[in-house]
């Protein structure tokens, strides 16, 4: 398992898609292959919103991946308080085609095998998990 404390920045967010990448390359998941890439994109959106909604001052948000029976878990867990805040799996709709906005959990649901929104232990915040299927290697 990886796990990392970043801060709740656009730079943290941006760091963490890196390690992300790095961690799968140590675990043997190379750069540029669909799982990598998949990971990669759903770390992003992850770490973005975490930064852009899930924000407390003073306070980090983490990264967690773990290997999990064929998959990369990915975790991310905020200190936001207040309900999740975030829909269900089945419960996201793509955004109008003008909106700046929006997409990012339309693309997690879409490169995630499966994904849920979780109380963050101990409160206060959430974490949100994500876990994308292993590719066969080539």
């Amino acid at each position: 398992m990886f796990a990392q404390r970043l801060s709740a920045t656009p730079r943290g967010a941006r760091l963490a898609r890196h390690l992300a990448v790095a961690q799968l390359h140590t675990w043997g998941i190379r750069y540029g292959t669909d799982t990598s890439d998949a990971v990669a994109l759903v770390v992003a959106e992850l770490a973005a919103n975490a930064v852009t909604h899930g924000r407390v001052p003073g306070r980090d948000f983490e990264l967690r991946l773990s290997l999990i029976g064929g998959s990369v878990r990915v975790e991310v867990t905020d200190t936001h308080t207040g309900p999740p805040g975030l829909p269900g799996q089945d419960e996201v709709e793509p955004p109008g085609s003008l909106e700046g906005h929006g997409r990012g959990l339309v693309l997690v649901a879409a490169l995630a095998d499966r994904w849920e929104v979780l109380e963050r232990k101990p409160a206060p915040g959430k974490t949100v998990r994500a876990e994308v299927g292993l590719s066969p290697a080539p």
